[in-house]
């Protein structure tokens, strides 16, 4: 069977992510993702998750305290806008995962926004390894979705061939809006 858009975000983060790498969870949303990656990155590196809703935070929070994995985890309640002040300039990236939407079984009216995950994305590529990847899965069936679905695409069509293989991932013949996944790779380190 062919995997889900989840599935198959964490297929493809699967296959790069080792022991010792920095990552980004950009929606750390109910902390599934967030817990993904502190498992595969373990004691040796290290998750930034990002959300502005506190809820998320806290929850997050209290699943990795019981999965013991919260050494190797900065959560920051404040948006993945915010990616490149936290992260000092020579730190790079594996990895990085965002889930475009809202917070399930939350306020349908606190959504991701087309400005901020353009910036997160313009500013995280950069600090991208070769080989490493971000993934973004897009939810768009709530009301400004397809504005932030529309300037995602958009952008992702932009980005240099000769440096990144960007993917769409589908099921074109769901109804309700089934969710794209889009996957970046760095395939080479850009040139100024």
């Amino acid at each position: 069977m062919l995997p889900t858009a989840l599935h198959y975000s964490h297929q493809l983060l699967r296959e790069i992510i080792v022991p010792g790498d920095t990552v980004i969870d950009g929606t750390v949303g109910n902390g599934h993702d967030t817990l993904f990656l502190a498992d595969l990155v373990g004691s040796q590196g290290h998750v930034y998750g990002f959300d502005i809703q506190g809820q998320a935070i806290d929850t997050s929070q209290q699943k990795l305290i019981k999965a013991g994995l919260t050494a190797q985890t900065t959560l920051l309640h404040q948006g993945h806008e915010t990616i490149p002040q936290v992260l000092d300039d020579h730190v790079t990236v594996k990895a990085a995962i965002f889930n475009l939407g809202y917070l399930p079984q939350s306020d349908k009216t606190i959504i991701t926004k087309k400005e901020t995950t353009l910036t997160a994305l313009d500013s995280l590529l950069p600090k991208l390894v070769v080989g490493g990847r971000v993934i973004i899965v897009i939810y768009y069936g709530h009301e400004g979705g397809e504005i932030e679905k529309d300037g995602v695409l958009a952008f992702v069509k932009t980005i240099p061939q000769q440096d990144y293989n960007v993917l769409s991932y589908q099921f074109i013949n769901q109804q309700n809006n089934p969710p794209i996944l889009i996957a970046i790779e760095r395939k080479k380190a850009s040139h100024p």
